[in-house]
């Protein structure tokens, strides 16, 4: 599967578009997570925690988006972004998206 943030693929020609695939995961944080995180905010530097927990929630959003683009016959997603938004107080959603299409 190839994925590109551009909407085409130098070389490639585009056989027939499938239309938007989307993969979506929400995620809650950890209490015992959120106390760690809480000590490094106080000294500074990266908070691992949260960078871990942000990185799983991307790549299972793109896994459901590539699962979808595949159901639908497509072998490439062009136009791919993520999106984000605040569910709830300690939880957020990740959505990846693009265009489904098949490469000749």
């Amino acid at each position: 599967m190839i994925i590109t943030t551009t909407d085409a693929i130098p070389g490639r020609e585009v056989e027939q578009v499938f239309g938007l695939v989307r993969g979506t995961t929400v995620r809650a944080r950890h209490i015992g997570k959120d106390i760690l995180a809480l000590f490094k905010i106080l000294v500074g530097g990266e908070v691992t925690e949260y960078t871990k927990l942000v990185a799983e929630c991307r790549e299972q959003a793109i896994d459901r988006m590539i699962a979808e683009a595949r159901e639908l016959g497509g072998d490439a997603v062009v136009g791919f972004r993520f999106a984000t938004s605040e569910v709830a107080k300690a939880a957020a959603e990740v959505v990846a998206y693009g265009t489904a299409v098949k490469l000749k």
